[in-house]
């Protein structure tokens, strides 16, 4: 069965950093184009960041620059570095994979960017 957990969020102020994970189990996730996503409050869950299966890259305009997607194939675990984080990147971020043609999501991390 394929299991996401997210990890890595908090409280953190305006120009801080964050590190998320995204730890997977129950398949190889360098085989699958993987995503990390996120919800703020009274929003639709939006794309923030995608990488396929050859490494490339689709980041949201909003986190150019300051955000980082990444892979560590030996732990299985997608990760994400947050920099220069604002209060709009308030939000629960999630990851999911595609696996065959079912999304799977992870329980989401939640990520609070307030002075």
């Amino acid at each position: 069965q394929v299991q996401l957990v997210e990890s890595g969020g908090g409280l953190v102020q305006p120009g801080g950093s964050l590190r998320l994970s995204c730890a997977a189990s129950g398949i190889i996730f360098n085989n699958y184009a993987t995503g990390w996503y996120r919800q703020a409050p009274g929003k639709q869950r939006e794309l923030v960041v995608t990488i396929s299966t050859r490494v490339s890259t689709n980041y949201l305009d909003s986190v150019k620059g300051r955000f980082t997607i990444s892979r560590d194939n030996a732990r299985n675990t997608v990760y994400l570095q947050m920099n220069s984080l604002k209060p709009e990147d308030t939000a629960v971020y999630y990851c999911n994979v595609n696996y065959f043609g079912t999304i799977y999501w992870g329980q989401g991390t939640q990520v609070t960017v307030s002075s």
